[in-house]
């Protein structure tokens, strides 16, 4: 391998190596998002794994909406960024929207 190859594996590892930081820092905590499903969410939506249904019959679980086929966190952001008839416009910031989205993503069963 001759040194500009090796120069440029090296700049694209650490390129990886620092995208992969910039990613962690963006994903949520779950704990976090629990918390504030607890004190937003739980009204309607049964949030946690060990509830079987919700107080509001309409309201889908929390674990069953994160394991929809094909859900992933940008679709979760997408679905709570986007106003609903039936539900209140919950007006969440950055934070607070990949700290739930990191919830809900916790809540996947592993097939």
């Amino acid at each position: 391998m001759t040194r500009v190859v090796r120069q440029i594996a090296l700049m694209g590892l650490l390129v990886s190596f620092h995208a992969g930081g910039a990613w962690a820092q963006e994903v949520g905590h779950a704990g976090a998002g629990l918390a504030l499903a607890r004190k937003i969410c739980s009204e309607c939506h049964a949030i946690e794994r060990t509830q079987t249904l919700s107080p509001n019959a309409a309201a889908p679980r929390f674990e069953t909406i994160a394991n929809v086929p094909g859900m992933t966190g940008t679709a979760l952001s997408a679905a709570l960024l986007t106003p609903h008839p039936t539900m209140p416009n919950v007006m969440l910031d950055a934070t607070e929207l990949s700290d739930i989205v990191a919830y809900f993503l916790s809540l996947k069963r592993m097939n």
